[in-house]
């Protein structure tokens, strides 16, 4: 493991889905799934998040409609709670999921707006 690339990765995870759950994500891991919250926290977050060419907020949106594509909707849930913190606005999302629709199909859509008016109101955005 890169020591430095993964705390890289913590930094950049933590900025994004919050200090909390990240701790407690990590504290749960255990000798089975340790090796891969490792590896993808000094992968994903740490070479993806952490290269600064593409920016938190842009790189959510496109987290947003990658994973609506796989039908990943609890990852969809976190990272769309990850790219309000980046600062994806209301409007911003509004017109993520008619993208996610058109290209992914309106239940995917019928999902997203589901799912974020929860988030939103929880988060008394809307």
């Amino acid at each position: 493991m890169d020591k430095e690339l993964f705390e890289l990765g913590l930094r950049k995870r933590k900025e994004t889905l919050g200090d909390e759950y990240v701790t407690a994500n990590l504290a749960k891991a255990d000798s089975f799934n340790l090796p891969f919250q490792e590896a993808m926290t000094e992968w994903c977050w740490g070479f993806g998040w952490g290269d600064e060419t593409i920016n938190a907020k842009t790189r959510s949106l496109m987290n947003l409609t990658m994973i609506a594509a796989l039908g990943k909707m609890h990852e969809w849930e976190l990272h769309l709670r990850g790219a309000i913190t980046n600062g994806v606005t209301v409007d911003e999302i509004r017109s993520t999921i008619h993208a996610i629709s058109i290209y992914c199909g309106v239940p995917q859509g019928v999902e997203c707006f589901r799912i974020a008016r929860v988030v939103l109101e929880e988060l008394e955005l809307i």
